[in-house]
């Protein structure tokens, strides 16, 4: 527990926001398990590092993959401080403390008669998409038979993520004096109506046994210049999260057809939606009530996304089951440090039996 509690604090002390000091994690981490039995390759695409380490024999694969960027933080989020079992610190739960499990799991594992192999994956891009990371892996044929990613999700296993659909709708008016509005059509108005008949689409609400409906967020907005005149065009950022197993190509034709503008789609990311009877899922269950059998296993979904994506847009089965932390992204991002160690003993428990 105290190599972990030591790696983790180290990491949280490198400002990963940036692509060099992700890069730089990467390394950390590298240098480290090389030290200590595991060695791995670095692999660079576009300037970003990505780490890949296999242990043990087999024609089965088991994926474990995190990333080592973070969001950015004020400065003293960097200096990590310990209090009544959580680590304080940016990245300690999104997503390092995960990463470390993950890297003492390998560890440990490195010399055990494995009946599988186990590929250890750290990227560094996933806060900003991970195509350079990830998804660059995947392409390269770094793939596998069953995947974890340890973002998290305290202690759950999360099944489910939503898609992402990101688009820009762009909204046309007629300028006019602003004091005389009805000699023109304002165009902030006629997107904001616009948004009301997107929200309003039957394909947006519908549900699933895990998901009340599809969220859509009003991300940005951007129309008029002045304020004395009527505006003429305004454009509507939007972020879509659609329920899985509705095609998303499906919703952009529903988007079309009912607003007055134009749409351009920015970006389209997969869904994640592995089935609750995968057998490593009941697999993965059962080592948890080993190593926590205090632990409740019900399994969970995501809203947000992940690099799970990647992997379960090629049909591979892929989950997201991590420490117990709060607030990342925020202010007070911390991660119960005991949870790393049930997890890293659960991530051996399953790699022993995969």
């Amino acid at each position: 527990m105290t190599d972990s509690i030591g790696l983790l604090k180290k990491l949280i002390r490198i400002d990963s926001s940036t692509l060099e000091n992700s890069n730089r994690a990467i390394e950390v981490c590298s240098e480290y398990l090389n030290e200590n039995g595991v060695p791995g390759e670095i692999i660079e695409n576009n300037g970003y590092k990505s780490y890949v380490a296999t242990i043990g024999n087999g024609d089965k694969t088991l994926i474990l993959n995190g990333h080592l960027d973070v969001v950015s933080g004020k400065e003293t989020q960097f200096e990590p401080f310990e209090d009544n079992g959580k680590i304080f610190g940016r990245g300690s739960a999104d997503m390092k403390g995960g990463c470390v499990a993950m890297i003492q799991a390998m560890i440990r594992l490195r010399n055990r008669n494995l009946k599988n192999r186990i590929m250890l994956q750290l990227v560094p891009d996933e806060e900003t998409g991970g195509k350079h990371g990830t998804r660059y892996l995947v392409e390269q044929g770094y793939i596998g038979d069953f995947v974890i990613c340890t973002e998290p999700t305290n202690l759950k296993i999360s099944i489910q993520s939503k898609g992402i659909v990101r688009l820009d709708v762009e909204s046309r008016g007629v300028a006019a004096h602003g004091s005389r509005p009805w000699e023109g059509e304002n165009a902030i108005l006629k997107a904001l109506e616009n948004f009301s008949k997107i929200e309003k689409l039957p394909i947006l609400n519908i549900g699933s046994d895990f998901y009340e409906s599809s969220t859509v967020n009003l991300a940005k907005i951007n129309g008029g210049d002045i304020y004395n005149r009527i505006p003429d065009r305004c454009v509507m950022g939007l972020d879509i999260r659609y329920v899985p197993d509705i095609d998303p190509e499906d919703i952009i034709d529903e988007i079309r057809k009912i607003v007055d503008g134009e749409v351009s789609v920015l970006a389209i990311e997969p869904d994640v939606n592995t089935k609750p009877d995968n057998h490593y899922i009941q697999q993965l269950m059962e080592s948890i009530v080993h190593v926590m059998p205090e632990e409740t296993t019900n399994l969970e979904v995501q809203h947000g996304g992940s690099d799970t994506r990647f992997f379960s847009s090629k049909g591979i089965p892929a989950i997201e089951l991590g420490p117990r932390g709060n607030y990342w992204h925020g202010n007070d991002e911390y991660v119960e440090s005991g949870s790393i160690d049930y997890l890293e003993r659960v991530l051996i428990d399953f790699a022993e039996k995969f």
